[in-house]
């Protein structure tokens, strides 16, 4: 092992704590930017292919971060109940 090995894993550590979500207003922020960019993909969808198919996939795009959200604020609340301090 190098003798920079523990420096190495702490700044990983440290690293990998910036893309966790801690809080609920960081999940909050998360679901606005999926939402965000669902939106825009739908619009897509719907110049892409006019009419009932393009609603339908737009309405897919909207649902899935309806989904992602709804588990990522679950995820937060089971944290706090085990008592998870990082």
């Amino acid at each position: 092992m190098s003798p920079g090995g523990g420096y190495f894993n702490e700044m990983l550590t440290k690293i990998r704590r910036l893309f966790m979500v801690k809080t609920k207003f960081e999940a909050f922020l998360v679901i606005y930017a999926l939402a965000v960019g669902a939106v825009e993909r739908g619009i897509h969808y719907m110049e892409q292919y006019p009419g009932t198919f393009g609603h339908v996939l737009a309405l897919c795009c909207t649902t899935a971060v309806f989904l992602a959200g709804g588990k990522m604020i679950d995820a937060i609340d089971m944290r706090a109940q085990l008592g998870y301090l990082d």
